[in-house]
């Protein structure tokens, strides 16, 4: 074969430029209660930060004073496995409702999936429908094209300017913040917060999804033939058309128009389909106005398109669900009993163990005493464990309200007592609240 009778090379880049979506607006039951929950995370994010709780900021995580405020509860660093539990919660429930339901919190509560509806809401204002924003992205460069853009862009800045400074709100009191010059930490984390914001659900938008989150790349681990997912009913839609011998689907293509992804669910479950429904509300619209059936796209699982039974009580729902249940139960009991005092203690090196006068031997400790709760407490200081041993001095101290005091405290013992070391048990008790106790142990040395 000569060569000028050889195929023609076809020249591909590696990487595939991408062509930006336009995401048609739509209407329906599902889009409706995709709003509701971004008015509702956005009231929580963007008010909780300025609810108030016994004259302090409700929800503070306060890293410089390592003290975390949930509304009456004050924790420490010390409290640090409650966090580990809550994240393992957070989990827990994420793959239970993947298995499910798949997709869940990707297509109604992710905070990429909210603050993209909030700045495609205010494009839309702004710029128009889908097509208007094709034509004004395609057109010319005018007085028009830039105040539009100028005036989306701004917005768009703004929005994420006081997100960033709400999140920043969250450790650094908020009221603080907005009435003085924040210090170069919280202008830092404010612009960059800010910056993630505006480049995520501005620019980025579904390349979060499809790229950059790693829940898309494993979420099919979770699936199974009786997760709910969202599906085509090609049974019913094959084959597209308009006319006699069609199926339902007029091939409209509505259902990529609105797509955030810019996938067509007609082509069966992609790992880019974020679970949105918002193919299922253009589906249903179109289908009332050509007088066909609804749910042409509907959530199913892959067991009912088969005309099989769908299990929702199987194996791995019930092992998520019982796992669950019991973390959460535990979590709640350990919070409901939790004592608000901590004790550390800790022998002071420098004086092990001396003589003193009436022939006594003395131990000094510091003892370490955090109180959690928001009253200023008084504590009594007792010590058992030897005959005879008592403490020595003043046994009754008092901590301000969530502040930590050091307390030294002589411990002292008969002279007879046999050398070596004993084991000892403090007993701080707050005066004049029921339950509130701690027992912590310790060392007597005896030389």
């Amino acid at each position: 074969m000569k060569l000028d009778d050889a195929p023609a090379l076809e020249e591909r880049s590696l990487y595939e430029v991408r062509e930006k979506i336009y995401p048609r607006a739509v209407r329906g039951w599902f889009a409706a209660s995709r709003w509701a929950l971004v008015w509702a995370t956005q009231l929580v994010f963007y008010g909780g930060a300025w609810l108030t709780w016994n004259d302090r900021q409700a929800v503070l995580f306060d890293i410089a004073r390592s003290k975390f405020y949930l509304f009456g509860l004050v924790f420490w660093p010390q409290d640090v496995i409650y966090l580990t539990v809550l994240l393992i919660i957070s989990a827990l429930a994420l793959f239970l409702f993947t298995a499910v339901a798949g997709r869940l919190w990707c297509g109604y509560a992710c905070p990429q999936t909210v603050y993209t509806e909030i700045f495609l809401w205010i494009e839309r204002v702004i710029e128009g429908d889908r097509n208007a924003r094709m034509r004004l992205d395609k057109g010319e460069i005018s007085a028009n094209k830039i105040l539009r853009k100028s005036a989306k862009h701004g917005i768009w800045l703004l929005l994420s300017l006081w997100t960033g400074i709400t999140f920043v709100g969250y450790f650094t009191p908020i009221r603080e913040l907005v009435s003085s010059t924040p210090g170069a930490w919280e202008t830092f984390w404010a612009l960059f917060y800010g910056f993630a914001t505006y480049g995520n659900a501005g620019w980025m938008r579904e390349q979060v999804c499809k790229y950059m989150c790693p829940y898309a790349r494993f979420q099919s681990a979770m699936f199974d033939k009786d997760t709910l997912v969202i599906t085509y009913d090609r049974a019913r839609g094959e084959p597209r058309g308009k006319g006699a011998g069609k199926g339902d689907c007029v091939d409209c293509g509505i259902c990529v128009q609105v797509c955030p992804t810019g996938i067509d669910i007609r082509d069966g479950l992609q790992y880019e389909c974020i679970g949105c429904a918002a193919c299922i509300d253009g589906c249903d619209q179109v289908m009332e106005r050509v007088g066909r059936p609804l749910k042409l796209i509907r959530y199913a699982t892959t067991h009912a398109m088969e005309g099989k039974r769908t299990r929702i009580l199987r194996p791995r729902v019930l092992v998520y669900s019982a796992i669950l249940g019991a973390i959460t139960v535990a979590l709640a009991a350990s919070l409901w009993l939790r004592v608000p005092l901590k004790v550390d203690v800790i022998r002071d090196r420098a004086a092990i163990a001396r003589e003193v006068d009436g022939g006594l031997i003395e131990n000094v400790y510091r003892l370490q005493l955090m109180n959690t709760t928001e009253q200023a407490r008084a504590f009594d200081i007792n010590v058992t464990g030897l005959p005879g041993i008592l403490v020595w001095g003043e046994n009754i101290t008092g901590v301000p309200a969530a502040e930590t005091r050091m307390v030294p405290v002589r411990v002292r013992v008969d002279a007879a007592t046999a050398p070596g070391s004993h084991p000892i048990e403090f007993t701080v008790r707050a005066l004049g609240v029921q339950g509130v106790e701690v027992r912590e142990g310790a060392v007597f040395i005896v030389r």
